[in-house]
Parts: structure tokens; C-alpha cells; sequence
């Protein structure tokens, strides 16, 4: 570290995956909550220069507001281990198995948490049968932000018709009725339980249009429930190897009680507006936005 009084923090947001703009938008939210911190703060653009501008910029840390491919699976994280420069959130293997659906369940089961059968298929075999019985999601193993799902519904006739941007490979997995929910975890703190309510898929335009869905925090469930949730969600980072902020997602069908509770998914670079699912559970019990972003500054390092 230098001799300031606050490091200097670069702010890594944007990227090239489908989650550009949600990066660029929790990219410019932690740089002003980080600035109102007290830090001296550079925003940059992850592009294919990203070295020689972390080179120029000369970070003490480096804040990772970037989600999705390259910047969520191991590969900037791999770049600023080579670089020496600390960063926030989870490391290259944690990141790289997160962001890899088919691993991370496979993770999950090892450490007995429940999740729905699934298997890997090329796109154009799911386009022409059903590789599981109806009903079923067609997802990308390795992207976040409900970017192209498909949703089989019980009784389909004819499998769904995939888009070409779709991966060569998919994930096919059983569907999970009920209802949303999600747990944020703080370093080795499980935060809170957020019942997202929607009037249907919780999918991209739900998740970030305004008026999209709401959100109860707090979620007014059976306290079993929440506890399993705070459970799952602490048990998940831990098994994953997360460190820092990861934010995990269940289905829970509330006819069959703790059975119906189910893992989708963990992430390991959560939104990061004020108003995000993480850190509005932050917000819930008692910190701040600011608070927050300097935690993550603190608690950033190499060899994560």
C-alpha cells in the first residue's frame, strides 16, 4: 500500500459480456459510494487494453464491478493475481466454479445441498427433442442475469426453437415452481432472506426495469424456511470457496415445504446498486451503501 491515507481504488466495470450494462451501471454506483468513502477513485472500462490501463492507472485495489463472462469466471481475477494488485470479491477458482452452473451443482450436492437434475446438451439437439421431459429451462452454463433462458412448459409439444447467440452448449435442467428467493452473504455473515415478487419469470427486464418486481426484505416465510435459506446461502459460499460478497438464489415451491426449497444459483459479482438485491440486505441490517463498498475495499487481497 502507498503512503495516502486511503488506498487508490480503480473501479473495473463494463466489459465485454452480456451484462455490460448492468456492470456499468453498479460500476459508477460503488465509485460514488466509494469517493463519498473518502477514496481517491479511477473508473476503467475492462476492455482489451485492460492491462496497460491497470499499469497507468497504478491501483493499490482494484474494486471488481464487473459481471458476467470474463470479468465473473476467473479470467480478470487471473489478471490481477499475475499483476499483484488486490481485488475485491472471490478469487479465480471460486469465480471459475461459480460461474460454471453444472460445477457449482455438482459442489452443492457434495456438500448436501439440494438443487433440480440437469445436464449439459448441444444447442442443436435441444432444438430438435426433448432431452427431459417437459417441464424444463434451457439456460447458457455460464452466464448470469437470466441472459437467455427458455422455459419448457409441462405438456409442450415441440422443444423451444434457441436463438443461434445461444452457446453450442446449454443446460437443460428440471423447472422449479415457487417462489424467489435470495440470500446475500458478507465475508462468513449470512445477511438477511429477499422474497422477490414478480407477476411472472423473474428474467432480465424483471430483474432491471423499473417497476419489474418487488422486493420483500425481510421475506415474510416460515421461519424454517428462512433459516434454511441463511443456512444454504453461508454453506454454498463456503463450499464454492467464495470470499467477500456472493448472493445466493433459490426456487422454493411452498406446497411441499423444506423439500421445495431448492439452489439455482450463486453469484459471486451481485448487482451492486444501491437498490440490488445484496446490497439492499446490506441496507436491512444496518449497512450502508458506503459502508459496504469500504468493507469490500478492506477486505480485498491477492491469492484469493
Amino acid at each position: 500500500m502507498s503512503s495516502r491515507t486511503e488506498p487508490r481504488v480503480v473501479v473495473l466495470m463494463g466489459g465485454p459480456s452480456a451484462e455490460r450494462e448492468v456492470s456499468l451501471s453498479s460500476g459508477r454506483e460503488c465509485a460514488a459510494a466509494l469517493r463519498t468513502a473518502g477514496y481517491e477513485v479511477a473508473e476503467v472500462d475492462a476492455g482489451l487494453d485492460i492491462v496497460a490501463r491497470l499499469q497507468a492507472a497504478r491501483p493499490d485495489v482494484v474494486f471488481n464491478a464487473l459481471h458476467g463472462r470474463w470479468g465473473e469466471d476467473g479470467c480478470v481475477q487471473g489478471i490481477l493475481e499475475w499483476l499483484r494488485i488486490p481485488y475485491t470479491h472471490s478469487g479465480v477458482l471460486a469465480s471459475a466454479l461459480a460461474m460454471d452452473k453444472e460445477r457449482s451443482k455438482a459442489a452443492y450436492r457434495s456438500a448436501g445441498l439440494p438443487c433440480v437434475a440437469s445436464v449439459l446438451a448441444p444447442r442443436d439437439e435441444v432444438r430438435q427433442r426433448h432431452v427431459m421431459e417437459p417441464p424444463y429451462v434451457v439456460k447458457p452454463n455460464n452466464e448470469g442475469s437470466s441472459v437467455g433462458v427458455y422455459i419448457v412448459k409441462d405438456g409442450a409439444n415441440t422443444p423451444p426453437q434457441l436463438s443461434d447467440d445461444m452457446p453450442a452448449t446449454v443446460m437443460v435442467e428440471a423447472y422449479a415452481p415457487g417462489r424467489e428467493l435470495t440470500t446475500a452473504v458478507m465475508g462468513d455473515r449470512a445477511l438477511t432472506v429477499t422474497d422477490i415478487i414478480t407477476t411472472g419469470w423473474y428474467d432480465y427486464d424483471a430483474k432491471y426495469s423499473i417497476g419489474g418486481s418487488r422486493h420483500e426484505v425481510p421475506a415474510k416465510i416460515p421461519t424454517g424456511i428462512f433459516d434454511a435459506c441463511m443456512d444454504y446461502a453461508l454453506r454454498a459460499h463456503r463450499v464454492l470457496g467464495c470470499r467477500g460478497l456472493s448472493r445466493t438464489d433459490f426456487r422454493w415451491d411452498i406446497s411441499r415445504g423444506l423439500d421445495g426449497l431448492i439452489l439455482l444459483e450463486t453469484n459471486t459479482q451481485p448487482g451492486m446498486t444501491p437498490t440490488s438485491l445484496a446490497p439492499e440486505q446490506a441496507a436491512n441490517v444496518g449497512i450502508s451503501f458506503p459502508e459496504l463498498c469500504r468493507w469490500l475495499i478492506e477486505d480485498a487481497s491477492c491469492s484469493r
